[in-house]
């Protein structure tokens, strides 16, 4: 018999098969929710807080971006919300909805 348990936190799984105990590494990340993250990176390098999530089953249809940064600091959330629009131009075409959240950080 085989059982499987997902760590999410250690994004491990531990698969149980006749007693032996044996541990893997797996990415829980899609290609697409990689791909924005490393791009909101690169535009937002002082981003205190980072999550992106793809909340279409996998398929890269729509997403919801969290991301706090300093560089929001002044800016009325509609100009956040333009920001993370403009970082994103290329990929929002292939989108069919996106959600986003910004915050400033609070310390």
């Amino acid at each position: 018999m085989l059982s499987a348990l997902r760590v999410f936190h250690t994004n491990q799984v531990v698969v149980v098969s006749a007693g032996h105990v044996q541990q893997r590494c797996v990415s829980t990340q899609t290609d697409g929710e990689a791909r924005i993250v490393n791009i909101l990176k690169e535009k937002f390098p002082s981003a205190a807080s980072l999550k992106v999530v793809d909340i279409s089953g996998g398929c890269g249809a729509m997403y919801e971006i969290h991301i706090e940064s300093s560089e929001f600091k002044g800016k009325r959330t509609i100009q956040q919300h333009k920001l993370v629009n403009e970082a994103l131009k290329e990929e929002i075409q292939g989108m069919h909805g996106l959600r986003i959240f910004t915050d400033v950080p609070k310390h």
